[in-house]
């Protein structure tokens, strides 16, 4: 029916722009006026009796082997038959295990001057030729070839999205690691696992004629303050893969990113291997008015100047609002800006952000 049709083309609409395969039902509140989902929408998911489940478009999220009734994602099926249809371009399309170069689908994202500038020397600095250079300089003076990166600063403003950009600029595919998904509950698996994935990255190196971007994503948890003297068994186990990742970034000999929230907490060790380290702040009033008006075009330059000097908000949040604007104006097949909704949303975007912290994309 109509209403299913809707449901997936919203569930689509959150994996093509945020490559999302974990869609809960918080996440579909968002298409409803009242912000509150039909019971039978619930019922219909939880039950699999919804017809997206019957013509295979959308199943149950996986996790260690279990599925889960509350949390869904579209299928492979779905992904390969609508949206090639479609011609949309599947964010970061993996083979192997790497996110390849040219799947990446170009975002043009606004940066503070600072922040501009940095990003784009390492850009240029990441260029085959020049890198083979920069690395040929190392080595002759002795110095350890690798290239270690960390991105900094608040949730939402951009730091993985803009690894994904550099990869697209610059040609190189993409290893990624979610840290979250390297620990294990068995003692000593988190170790080898870290250890097995650095000599994986070690012969892609070798056998590719460029190295691709090791991304440690979000990788809080492993850059954060050694514990002195730790004795609980999952510091151990914190300790022991922060000396791992050490010791693995003095031999390095391609490109690492990691990417974390942390601002105060760093640890020395980590700090002093990172080669290049970028702050990335929450983005100026000039910023954030360039962010609307990308976001939403129909917006004026009077209101994009409006929501930007009223609401101190990041890039991510700033999407977050623009898309539900545009699905809002799918559901009511009105295409005008409503500014006050807009100012709304940002009201109601402040309040839930102090009320439960956001992790950031």
């Amino acid at each position: 029916g109509d209403e299913d049709t809707l449901l997936f083309v919203f569930m689509a609409h959150l994996f093509v722009e945020n490559n999302d395969d974990n869609i809960g039902f918080h996440d579909i509140d968002d298409i409803f006026d009242d912000n509150e989902i039909p019971s039978w929408v619930k019922r219909e998911f939880r039950t699999r009796e919804s017809e997206l489940f019957e013509k295979e478009l959308i199943e149950n999220v996986n996790e260690d082997g279990m599925a889960r009734s509350d949390a869904f994602k579209l299928t492979d099926k779905a992904k390969e038959e609508l949206l090639c249809e479609l011609n949309i371009n599947e964010v970061g399309k993996s083979v192997n295990g790497l996110i390849k170069a040219e799947t990446l689908a170009e975002k043009n994202l606004i940066y503070n001057t600072s922040e501009c500038n940095q990003i784009t020397e390492l850009s240029s600095i990441l260029s085959e030729n020049r890198f083979n250079e920069v690395q040929n300089r190392l080595r002759s003076v002795g110095m350890r070839p690798g290239f270690c990166c960390i991105f900094y600063g608040a949730p939402g403003t951009g730091k993985t999205e803009t690894v994904y950009q550099l990869a697209r600029q610059t040609g190189r595919d993409i290893m990624r690691v979610d840290v979250d998904k390297i620990k294990s509950c068995w003692v000593g698996e988190s170790e080898k696992n870290i250890k097995a994935l650095f000599d994986r990255y070690r012969n892609i190196c070798k056998n590719s004629k460029l190295a691709p971007i090791l991304l440690f994503n979000e990788a809080d948890a492993v850059l954060g303050v050694r514990m002195e003297g730790a004795a609980k068994a999952v510091d151990k186990m914190e300790n022991s893969i922060q000396n791992i990742i050490l010791q693995e970034m003095e031999t390095l000999e391609g490109i690492m990113i990691a990417t974390t929230n942390l601002t105060t907490n760093l640890d020395k060790a980590f700090e002093r291997r990172f080669l290049y380290k970028i702050r990335f702040d929450k983005p100026s009033v000039e910023s954030r008015a360039k962010i609307w008006q990308t976001m939403l075009p129909d917006l004026s330059e009077h209101d994009a100047q409006t929501l930007a000097s009223q609401f101190d908000l990041s890039g991510g949040e700033i999407e977050n609002i623009a898309r539900k604007h545009s699905v809002n104006a799918i559901l009511k097949g009105n295409d005008s800006i409503d500014v006050q909704e807009i100012i709304n949303s940002c009201r109601h975007e402040r309040l839930s952000q102090n009320n439960c912290p956001k992790i950031g994309f």
